[in-house]
């Protein structure tokens, strides 16, 4: 398997599971600084925030390629697979608009922090690191939405079934 699809398949479940390890760890060392020392850092907690932040903009990216984020699909049981994949490229194309929306306003966020020269407050460095969790999730979200349009495009094209992801309950 090349480099590039390794990347593509993986990368959103390698961002989540650094950022997860970073935010557990921070959080446990700050946890027994507190209870044991009676002393806590500023540096730990936004550590922690901004960890965070990014496993929410990442996750939103994985669950677009993974078609796992709350839907309401009661209809979906009675169509075919063309009305579906229809509705699945529809779906996707309000999702895409939304997302190329977020995505400029997102960076004009960043934008105005590095004109600015914005800092944190305990790790003194600059906010435009932890901004970017915004701009590259949606970044990520536009990437998987094009690759979930081509290949609902298929389906629709083929006839075939269309992607729906994994089912939590049956």
């Amino acid at each position: 398997m090349s480099v590039w699809r390794q990347i593509d398949r993986d990368a959103e479940r390698w961002l989540l599971l650094v950022f997860y390890v970073m935010l557990v760890i921070t959080m446990a060392i700050e946890v027994l600084r507190r209870e044991i020392f009676s002393f806590s850092s500023i540096w730990g907690e936004e550590i922690v925030r901004y960890s965070f932040i990014y496993l929410a903009w990442i996750g939103a990216a994985a669950a677009v390629k993974e078609r796992a984020h709350i839907r309401i699909d009661v209809i979906m049981h009675y169509l075919g697979p063309r009305p579906k994949a229809v509705l699945y490229i529809f779906g996707d194309l309000v999702m895409f608009g939304v997302a190329i929306i977020a995505l400029y306003w997102s960076l004009e966020t960043v934008h105005v922090s590095m004109k600015f020269g914005s800092v944190t407050d305990g790790l003194r460095i600059s906010k435009v690191w932890f901004l970017m969790a915004v701009p590259v999730g949606f970044a990520l979200m536009i990437w998987r939405l094009l690759q979930s349009f081509v290949r609902d495009w298929r389906s629709l094209r083929d006839g075939t079934p269309v992607y729906e992801g994994d089912k939590l309950f049956d």
